[in-house]
């Protein structure tokens, strides 16, 4: 461009710039075509943007500016941007393109008009938003029953997400946490996989996940005694839940079984069968099931009976012992003590 030429056009921008102060703020701004302008235009992030101005024969000069910068002076661009080109159609559209718009796009956006009888401005102010996108967020941790534990998830975008977290059990509820999320005591049924969402309605939610897994003590749920006949196989069975896995011992009084001739343990997570072959008569009676972990251990009684005696043994023990109080109450009263 001749240096007379950006001279005259440096004259023009001055005007324009004049001829913005005069105009009254909130004063609903029109183009020649005497079209409202669109006060906001909203784009996404990446997205092209095109910003419509239209005008007539009448139009002697037109030019785009930004904030305070010419982008267009006629057809001549004086942008340095290559995402920056005019959109026309003939004379009548003198439209503004920008592709992949950026947030640094974000602004006011004038096109100015030069008409015989006046100077015409329409002004756009073009919004940029960007999708959520989190950008941290807790790793997997392993805690102990009881803890206390904080999740962490941070995420950004325009307008500012929104971050909501579930647990990912079978009701998978919403948990009262944004971006901190605090568990308090943290319980057994507590552990699982968290989900972190963020969320803005400009594109497909961002989500993250955090593995928590809450460490606890044995606790031996099941037993299971069994009634084998002399000669026959005997099994006992004991079932723990613990985290991390149990280990098991069994013992027969103080005497701590293992695999041996005729003895047979077998341990699948947190279950475990003691088999005894060849039952004897010897065999009859308590064994003694210990589940531990490095939190802590629990032991049950499991009853290898002789067959048709199990039933008996536990009825005769109770109604030996509500025998044994109902004649320690009458004592008691009798003597007044």
């Amino acid at each position: 461009m001749h240096v007379g030429h950006k001279s005259c056009w440096r004259q023009l921008q001055a005007s324009f710039f004049r001829l913005l102060c005069l105009i009254p703020t909130g004063f609903p701004v029109r183009s020649v075509d005497m079209q409202r302008a669109t006060d906001n235009i909203t784009i996404r992030q990446g997205d092209t943007a095109i910003i419509r101005c239209y005008v007539d024969d009448k139009v002697s000069k037109v030019a785009w500016l930004n904030r305070s910068n010419i982008i267009f002076a006629g057809e001549d661009k004086w942008s340095l941007d290559p995402r920056v080109d005019l959109v026309t159609k003939g004379q009548l559209e003198y439209s503004l393109r920008i592709q992949k718009v950026d947030v640094y796009d974000e602004g006011s956006y004038t096109c100015s008009i030069q008409t015989k009888q006046q100077p015409k401005t329409s002004q756009v102010y073009l919004i940029v938003q960007v999708p959520a996108t989190i950008y941290k967020v807790s790793e997997d941790i392993i805690v102990n029953e009881g803890s206390n534990v904080t999740l962490s998830c941070l995420a950004s975008g325009r307008p500012d997400p929104l971050i909501t977290w579930r647990l990912l059990n079978p009701s998978a509820e919403p948990l009262d946490g944004e971006e901190y999320l605090d568990i308090i005591g943290i319980m057994r049924n507590q552990a699982g996989r968290y989900e972190c969402k963020a969320s803005n309605d400009v594109a497909t939610p961002d989500v993250k996940y955090v593995n928590v897994v809450v460490n606890y003590p044995p606790s031996i749920r099941k037993t299971q005694s069994s009634e084998p006949p002399v000669g026959r196989l005997g099994t006992l069975q004991c079932e723990a839940a613990a985290v991390p896995t149990p280990e098991f011992e069994w013992y027969r009084d103080d005497k701590r079984l293992s695999n041996t001739q005729g003895i047979n343990i077998q341990i699948l997570g947190g279950n475990t069968v003691l088999m005894i072959a060849n039952v004897t008569e010897e065999d009859y009676g308590n064994y003694t099931c210990v589940a531990s972990n490095r939190l802590g251990a629990q032991s049950a009684s499991v009853f290898l009976y002789r067959p048709g005696t199990g039933r008996d043994i536990n009825g005769s023990a109770c109604a030996s012992l509500s025998l044994w109080l109902l004649l320690a109450s009458f004592a008691c009263l009798f003597f007044k003590c």
